[in-house]
């Protein structure tokens, strides 16, 4: 009785468990909140200092006795404590204005394709311990593609490339399920380590990672600009030990990320030689979707679409689409079993 009653005053929430961002999805209000998958703890009282935003700005400049700990490593859970942590702040965040003193929600929750029976059981795990009374899985690609409404359904190939934080997803998607997929360990995080150690190598600085990110956002590209572009950066000269500045363009920055942006396309290409003739022939006509935060990178569309020699389109809204895609399959029962992923633990 009283789970059902918590289940009525629970809001459920589709969740697009990153490695850089976790997206909450209500069906009816869309995404309501998109915030680093960080957390701060105190070590000496095992205390949760901050959770998100807060937490990412701590990255790099704590204490000793603080830590900012990402709990998510390429799409998999590194820390099922923190993860559940964090899951549980993101769902009484949601509920924060409920009469919901216990929030039950069923919850809908992206995975990565390659993850193992194991893994899913940790996530299932994790959002259970947080208060989910209901958890279902799906995958990312699946997910980003009901985001973008493509037909998943249909009896044609849906060709997505979701490019994440700490995974690439690439799939084949017809008749509700995936018919050939790969998970790289290759997207956001890498280019960003890229342009690190490049920096490092030509130039015996050291940058942090959120600069990195900075640079990737303001400079980075798969293709030449039609002007040049350049930011200055701040780092540690790894000689002297002393802060130094110095000027990056664009063709070094596409220099340095280009080895993953080549690692994509080759496996983008590798999936089209390895499915079926009709399914090719329907991804020729309608074309290759790019989603995720990855898809931003400036020309990367253009960059696989000369490559694969095929269409290539960035669905709307790209970094919300996995979030708003297990967002729709919680007013989509119909759909939802569909799609849905088989259970591990009951």
């Amino acid at each position: 009785m009283f789970k059902k009653l918590t289940g009525k005053l629970s809001h459920d929430l589709g969740i697009d468990l990153g490695t850089r961002n976790t997206l909450v999805c209500l069906n009816d209000r869309g995404v309501v909140i998109n915030e680093p998958s960080v957390v701060a703890i105190n070590k000496r009282t095992n205390e949760i200092l901050e959770v998100g935003e807060a937490a990412k700005k701590m990255v790099g400049k704590t204490p000793g006795h603080i830590e900012a700990i990402k709990p998510l490593v390429d799409g998999v859970i590194s820390d099922f404590e923190i993860t559940e942590k964090m899951i549980k702040y993101f769902i009484n965040k949601v509920h924060a204005e409920n009469f919901a003193l216990i929030p039950r929600p069923r919850v809908v929750i992206g995975i990565p394709l390659d993850l193992t029976e194991v893994e899913k059981k940790a996530v299932e795990d994790a959002a259970r311990s947080a208060g989910a009374r209901k958890v279902y899985l799906i995958e990312e690609a699946m997910a980003a593609a009901i985001g973008a409404r493509l037909p998943v359904t249909e009896a044609t190939a849906t060709m997505i490339v979701d490019i994440g934080g700490g995974t690439t997803e690439i799939a084949v998607i017809s008749l509700g399920g995936v018919v050939t997929w790969k998970s790289l360990k290759a997207a956001g995080n890498e280019f960003d380590n890229n342009i690190i150690d490049y920096i490092r190598e030509e130039f015996n600085i050291l940058i942090g990672e959120q600069l990195a990110e900075k640079i990737k956002i303001a400079v980075g590209s798969a293709i030449p600009f039609d002007t040049p572009q350049e930011i200055e950066v701040r780092g540690r000269d790894l000689i002297t030990g002393l802060p130094k500045a110095l000027m990056i363009n664009d063709k070094q920055v596409r220099e340095a990320i280009s080895r993953t942006v080549l690692k994509i396309i080759e496996n983008v290409k590798t999936i089209l030689e390895t499915t079926p003739p009709e399914l090719v022939s329907d991804i020729y006509e309608r074309g290759l979707f790019l989603s995720g935060g990855g898809a931003l990178l400036r020309g990367l569309d253009k960059a696989i679409s000369a490559a694969a020699k095929i269409p290539v389109k960035i669905v709307d809204d790209p970094l919300t689409c996995v979030a708003r895609g297990t967002g729709i399959l919680l007013s989509d029962k119909n759909l939802l079993e569909k799609v849905v992923l088989p259970t591990i633990s009951d």
